[in-house]
C-alpha cells in the first residue's frame, strides 16, 4: 500500500464527524442562497490477484562405464563430446556443461547460478525431454548412472518420480542365446529383467550411493575436531553436552577421535571405538588462547588419514567447530588438502562472531555447512549432521529395471524432508538430487545378446497449497518434465 492510500485509510470517526461539523457552519454562515456540500472520497485501487507459478526444471550427469580405451566407440553412440574419465567411465554429457564432473557437482549444489531464471532455460531440461541414454554394444560387467538435479521454482510443491519401458525387444535372438529365454518367439527380451537398478537421494550430488552418508563403506571414522579458544568460555559446557550426544551415536566399527584447538591443535583421543575414552576427553576440555582453524584441519586430517587406527577405505569425516574467525589462507588450504584426500568436512559456525563464510568455504558443500546462533542450539545442530552421517542418503527404489520401472509407472512420491515423518513437499526455490545407477551383471551371460530397451523418466510436480492429496486428480499434472 503506498504512503498516500495510508494517509487515506488511517481517516479517522473524529475527522469524519468535524467534517460533517464543517458543513454545517459553512451553511450557515452563508446567508442566503446556496453552497456546495464539502465532499470526500477515500479508496484503494489499482487491486489485482494474479495466479502463483510452480516450475520444474532438471538438469543432469550422465556417465558410463564401459571398460577403458573406448573414447571413440562412445563418441560414435551420440556423444562427441564425451570424455574419458579414467578407469574405463566416462562422461557422457551434462548440462549446465562446467569444466568437469567437480564444477557441476558445486554448481548444482551452490548458489551461484540461478536455476530458476529465465537464463538458465538455455541449459535446462525446461519441457523438452531429451535422452541421458542412448547406447549401444552394452556388454555384461557394464554400468550407468545418471544424476538428475530437479530445481522446484517459485512455489512449493510435491514431487514425483515417474518413468516406463518403452521397449523390451528380444531382436536377433543370436545363438546360444535362443537357448535360454525366448525361444517361444514372443520377441520379448531378457535385458530388463537382468539389468540391476538403484534410485536414491542423492544429498550430496556425486551419483555415490552414500548409505553412512559419506561412502559405500559400512565404516565410518569421524574426527571431532572443536575451537576451545578463549571466546569459548562461556560456551565450552554445551559443546561438551553436544558432542557427548553425538558420539553417543556411533556403534561399532564406527571410530570416532577428540581434537581441540586453539593457537594449535592437540589429538586428545585417537580413532577409537572406545566411545566413552572420547567423552571423557571432550569433557577435559577447557577455553583458552587464539583460533587456528589451520592447525585444527590438519589434526584431523592426519588422524584420519595415517592414525595408529585409522582404516583405508573407510568413510572419513571432519566436524569442524568455530566460535570466531582465523586466517583464511591457511584455513582454506588445509581443507582443500583434507577434501582432496576424500575427507567430508562439516562445518558449525557458533555464535554471531563466527566467520560463517570462511566455514561454508571450508564445508565440502554449502549443505555441509551449520550455523548455530547460540550455545543451546549446538545439540540440534550435531544432531542433524549425525542423521546425515549415520543415516545417510536413502533409496527410493531398487530392483531390476523392470520391477524399478512397474513401480515408476504407479509414479513414486518424492519426500521432500526426510528428517520429518511422512511424505513433505518441497519448498520453492529448491533442489534435490535423485541418483539413477544401472548395471548389467558379469554373470547373466548370452542370455541378453542383441536385446535391446528404452525407457523414459521423469518428474511431476503439483502444488502443496491447499492440496491434501497430491496427484490424485484428473487433471494435468502443472509439469511433466522427462529426461
Amino acid at each position: 500500500m503506498t504512503d498516500n492510500n495510508s494517509q487515506l485509510y488511517n481517516l479517522s470517526r473524529r475527522k469524519v464527524l468535524a467534517g460533517l461539523g464543517a458543513v454545517g457552519l459553512a451553511s450557515a454562515g452563508a446567508g442566503l442562497g446556496t453552497s456546495a456540500y464539502f465532499s470526500d472520497r477515500e479508496s484503494f485501487t489499482g487491486n489485482s490477484l494474479t495466479a502463483g507459478t510452480l516450475d520444474l526444471k532438471l538438469d543432469y550427469k550422465a556417465t558410463y562405464l564401459g571398460g577403458p580405451g573406448r573414447l571413440d566407440a562412445v563418441k560414435a553412440m551420440g556423444y562427441p563430446d564425451a570424455e574419458d574419465l579414467g578407469d574405463g567411465r566416462y562422461l557422457l554429457d551434462q548440462a549446465p556443461s562446467p569444466a568437469d564432473m567437480q564444477a557441476w557437482e558445486d554448481l548444482v549444489t551452490g548458489e551461484q547460478f540461478d536455476f530458476c531464471s529465465p537464463e538458465a532455460d538455455e541449459f535446462l531440461v525446461n519441457g523438452d525431454g531429451i535422452p541421458v541414454f542412448t547406447l549401444e554394444d552394452v556388454k555384461p560387467g557394464d554400468s550407468g548412472e545418471v544424476t538428475i538435479s530437479l530445481h522446484i521454482c517459485d512455489n512449493p510443491g510435491y514431487l514425483k518420480l515417474i518413468g516406463d519401458l518403452t521397449g523390451n525387444a528380444e531382436n536377433g535372438q543370436t545363438e546360444p542365446e535362443t537357448d535360454d529365454e525366448g525361444v517361444d518367439g514372443d520377441g520379448i527380451g531378457e535385458l530388463a529383467d537382468a539389468i540391476e537398478v538403484c534410485v536414491w537421494y542423492d544429498e550430496d550430488c556425486d551419483n555415490v550411493y552414500e548409505p553412512t552418508g559419506t561412502g559405500q563403506q559400512q565404516e565410518l571414522e569421524v574426527a571431532l575436531v572443536s575451537d576451545v579458544s578463549g571466546s569459548m568460555s562461556q560456551e565450552i559446557g554445551d559443546l561438551k553436552v553436544a558432542a557427548n550426544n553425538f558420539v553417543d551415536n556411533l556403534s561399532s566399527p564406527d571410530e570416532a577421535a577428540a581434537i581441540s584447538f586453539n593457537s594449535s591443535a592437540s589429538v586428545d583421543q585417537e580413532l577409537t571405538t572406545n566411545y566413552q575414552a572420547v567423552k571423557n576427553a571432550i569433557n577435559n576440555y577447557s577455553a583458552g588462547g587464539g583460533t587456528d582453524i589451520a592447525a585444527g584441519i590438519d589434526a584431523g586430517r592426519i588422524e584420519l588419514l595415517t592414525g595408529t587406527m585409522a582404516t583405508a577405505g573407510a568413510s572419513k569425516v571432519l566436524i569442524l567447530l568455530g566460535d570466531g574467525g582465523s586466517a583464511a589462507g591457511p584455513a582454506l588450504a588445509a581443507a582443500t588438502t583434507a577434501k582432496n584426500a576424500g575427507i567430508r568436512i562439516f562445518t558449525i559456525a557458533l555464535g554471531s562472531g563466527a566467520d560463517t563464510q570462511l566455514l561454508e568455504d571450508i564445508a565440502s558443500s554449502p549443505d555441509d555447512a551449520f550455523i548455530a546462533p547460540n550455545a543451546a542450539d549446538l545439540d540440534t545442530v550435531y544432531a542433524e549432521i549425525a542423521q546425515i552421517v549415520l543415516a545417510g542418503e536413502q533409496k527410493i527404489v531398487e530392483g531390476t529395471m523392470a520391477e524399478v520401472f512397474a513401480a515408476l509407472e504407479e509414479g513414486i512420491l518424492l519426500d521432500g524432508d526426510r528428517q520429518e515423518d511422512g511424505v513433505q513437499p518441497y519448498p520453492g526455490a529448491t533442489t534435490q538430487c535423485i541418483g539413477f545407477e544401472w548395471t548389467l551383471p558379469t554373470d547373466v551371460g548370452n542370455e541378453v545378446q542383441t536385446d535391446s530397451l528404452a525407457f523414459n523418466i521423469g518428474v511431476d510436480a503439483e502444488q502443496s497449497r491447499h492440496n491434501d492429496s497430491p496427484f490424485q486428480t484428473v487433471a494435468d499434472n502443472n509439469t511433466n518434465s522427462t529426461a
